[in-house]
Parts: C-alpha cells; structure tokens; sequence
C-alpha cells in the first residue's frame, strides 16, 4: 500500500463512520465529514497532509496510488 492510497482509505474510512454516527447517534458528528473535505481540498491546494505524515512515521512507502 503506498502513500497516496493509504490517506484516500482513511479519508474514505472516517467520511463513512461520521456519516453513520450522524444518522445513529447524533446529527453533529456530520461536522467530521466536513472537516475531512475540508482538509481534503486544503491538501491539494497546499500539498500538506497530516494524515500523510502521520502514515509515514509508521513506516508506509511514499509513491502515487495511479500509475
């Protein structure tokens, strides 16, 4: 798993567990889907990611996902 998929699987992750809190639990965890797009544009804007630095310290190899 490279880089580039590593922080597209969390994102994805995070965006459909706070949509399932939001419908089951409560209407204000949607604000954590927000805050993933948020960030997701900011990325491509500014290229930094912190999730992405997150998943190198752990040891994930750099590399795109799209060849």
């Amino acid at each position: 798993m490279t880089l580039d998929s590593a922080v597209l699987r969390f994102a994805g992750v995070v965006v459909l567990v706070s949509l399932l809190l939001a419908h089951y639990v409560h209407p204000n965890w949607v604000w954590l889907t927000v805050f993933v797009g948020v960030n997701l544009v900011q990325t491509s804007f500014t290229g930094f990611c912190p999730a992405a630095m997150i998943f190198k310290k752990l040891g994930v190899r750099t590399g795109s996902a799209f060849h």
